[in-house]
């Protein structure tokens, strides 16, 4: 387990980047946390790291945006409005899976049964106005990938 407490979004974008030096293709990535706290900020970070040169938003309206990478694509999935499996079924989220994309996915717990116990969670923890911890659970046992 990973933690890091972020005062401000430099320490936020340092949380990503040691995230994104342990990242594979085909990694899921469920995020955990409220509204405001973080979670877009850290994917534009997470995707700055990658050398993923794009302009990041939520995906809370599309459900999925999707940003092209030099080895890779990271989908950035928001399941805020997904209720039921079919609903689920419907964003074409299982076909992502099987695309060897990075998926990193915003309200995982409303599609905790979908995802893999071997997922990587990133939980943030809102501690102030600007200040949030960011806790990296499932890459205890990975070397640098050198990305």
């Amino acid at each position: 387990m990973l933690t890091f407490i972020c005062k401000n979004e430099q320490d936020t974008a340092a949380a990503a980047a040691a995230l994104a030096r342990l990242l594979r293709p085909g990694d899921v990535i469920a995020y955990r946390g409220g509204m405001g706290a973080g979670k877009t900020t850290f994917t534009r970070s997470l995707c700055a790291a990658l050398g993923i040169d794009a302009w990041v938003s939520s995906p809370t309206f599309a459900l999925v945006h999707e940003y092209q990478g030099p080895q890779f694509s990271l989908c950035h999935f928001d399941m805020y409005r997904i209720g039921s499996f079919d609903e689920l079924y419907s964003t074409g989220f299982f076909d992502y899976l099987d695309r060897g994309d990075i998926l990193a996915v915003e309200w995982s717990e409303n599609i905790e049964g979908a995802l893999s116990p071997d997922c990587i969670t990133v939980s943030f923890a809102i501690t102030g106005e600007t200040s949030r911890t960011i806790t990296i659970e499932g890459v205890d046992d990975r070397e640098p990938a050198g990305h």
